[in-house]
């Protein structure tokens, strides 16, 4: 740690004589301090020639935990005194305990000049200069803003991310220059021609920075404009550009699972280290200490989604403890997955700043727990209108036909979690039901008694990708056309009467 020491005046105040120091404030201080942590400054003693223009803090801040920089503000030089950690196990001095001892001690100093201290944030939460500064608001001083531009990595599921300075505030993505990146870096390109190109997609508020600094999402192109591997929202794009998926105006609704994991250690928020806490059923939308682990993180993404501009319209704590669920939706066509990428970049964000990993494994812990899934509720115009509950029966009969393409797209490990336990269906069978959370896809009571609505897709892992699957389920319930020679035996096979 860094003890910063500024002087107010040049006017020295000791007698010259080593061993007998006029109490300066700062001599008092430290000879105070000294009684309490001896010795706080192992570098100082009452011989130190250079302590005549030191000056005393009005406070104290001795943090065992607090491996930060101290910043004491005062109108001249500054000295610095460095200490080590074995000389931090004190405790914070406070205004009364100060005040007390210096009224006991009838001190006359040849310079008054008042003293502010500002310290880096720790546990007990002191106020500071660098927290100061990560919220100053630039929007009275400057019209530039901070554009925090965000694309998928090499492994289709993380999350990278730059800034740079735009020179005004912007409302559309098509403002904004398009960007490149070293792909070599990110797996995703040779280190001999390493250039990935970076085009703006969407636009939200930045939680982090505020003002009118804004996150961009992003997809990745080579030099000569072609999408990337990686790149699937391109492809998603084309499809809901198709004038006829265009017309039946698709909605989905996103139930994005994740778990939090204690760090270093990589094992649930809440339980014991190597260890595991009761049964699962007092979990699910659960509150208690002995309950709930992590709500806060939940309910800061909450608010910094909602902040952003992002559809989110819930969350709740899930089955398995230290797993929570949030929904984003309903959103039309491409912006689903525009919403959900940036929902997971937030979170991520949060998780970074509480000192929690964020998984979306889709079965982080083996054995009789629940595991993480991305239910995707889905409908169209036509499922939304009188007659729809028939629509919605032709839907699940191209999504039977469909089945393996549908998972092979839909999360890797998905295999671990879709068993056929733990509310989820067999990976090799396709199955519907009316309320039925072990089946592929769910119908709702109210639609099937209301005779339209919508239908839930329960296959998806946590770890899918919104822009393949939400394409995904488009594409087959729309603009797939299967031979009629294979609608009557795939109808039978699932009892489904169309």
């Amino acid at each position: 740690m860094k003890l910063i020491f500024l002087h107010p005046c040049n006017d020295p105040i000791y007698n010259g004589k080593a061993t007998t120091p006029l109490l300066s404030p700062f001599f008092f201080c430290f000879s105070i301090i000294h009684q309490f942590q001896p010795p706080l400054f192992p570098s100082l003693s009452s011989s130190s020639s250079h302590l005549h223009t030191a000056i005393f803090p009005a406070a104290v801040f001795c943090d065992e935990s607090d491996k930060k920089m101290a910043q004491i503000l005062a109108p001249s030089m500054q000295w610095q005194v460095q200490v080590s950690n074995n000389a931090l196990k004190g405790r914070l001095m406070t205004a009364k305990l100060w005040n007390s001892l210096v009224l006991n001690q009838k001190l006359k100093t040849k310079n008054s000049s008042k003293f502010r201290v500002c310290a880096l944030k720790s546990e007990n939460a002191t106020v500071s200069r660098l927290e100061d500064l990560l919220n100053l608001d630039l929007t009275p001083h400057t019209d530039k803003i901070i554009a925090e531009y965000i694309w998928i990595g090499g492994s289709g599921i993380d999350l990278r991310s730059k800034s740079r300075t735009i020179s005004r505030p912007v409302e559309n993505p098509s403002e904004l220059p398009k960007w490149n990146y070293d792909g070599s870096s990110t797996g995703q390109a040779p280190g001999e021609d390493s250039e990935v190109i970076l085009y703006p997609q969407a636009i939200f508020k930045d939680p982090f920075r505020g003002g009118n600094n804004i996150l961009v999402i992003c997809d990745s192109y080579t030099p000569a404009g072609e999408p990337i591997p990686t790149n699937k929202r391109h492809r998603a794009a084309q499809i809901f550009s198709d004038p006829k998926v265009v017309s039946e105006v698709p909605w989905f609704g996103i139930e994005q699972e994740y778990t939090l994991l204690q760090t270093n250690v990589k094992w649930p928020l809440g339980w014991p280290v190597g260890g595991y806490p009761g049964p699962q059923g007092p979990y699910y939308c659960g509150a208690g200490a002995d309950k709930s682990f992590g709500r806060d993180i939940s309910d800061a993404h909450y608010k910094a989604c909602l902040f952003a501009g992002i559809n989110i319209s819930g969350t709740n704590g899930e089955v398995m403890p230290g797993q929570w669920e949030y929904q984003v939706g309903p959103s039309v066509g491409i912006d689903a997955g525009d919403h959900i990428w940036c929902s997971r970049y937030i979170l991520e964000r949060i998780t970074e700043q509480a000192g929690v990993v964020l998984s979306l494994d889709p079965k982080p812990i083996e054995g009789d727990w629940n595991g993480a899934g991305c239910h995707s509720n889905y409908s169209t115009k036509s499922m939304r209108e009188e007659g729809g509950y028939e629509v919605i029966k032709k839907a699940i009969l191209n999504l039977s036909l469909r089945h393996k393409e549908h998972i092979s797209a839909y999360g890797e490990g998905n295999e671990r979690r879709l068993t056929g336990k733990h509310e989820t269906a067999s990976i090799d069978t396709f199955s519907w039901g009316v309320a039925n959370r072990g089946c592929s896809i769910r119908v709702g009571r109210d639609t099937e008694r209301q005779g339209k609505g919508y239908l839930e897709d329960r296959r998806p892992a946590s770890n899918m990708d919104p822009y393949v699957v939400t394409s995904l389920l488009a594409e087959t319930t729309i603009l797939f056309e299967p031979p009629l020679e294979a609608e009557a035996p795939a109808a039978k096979k699932i009892a489904l009467k169309v």
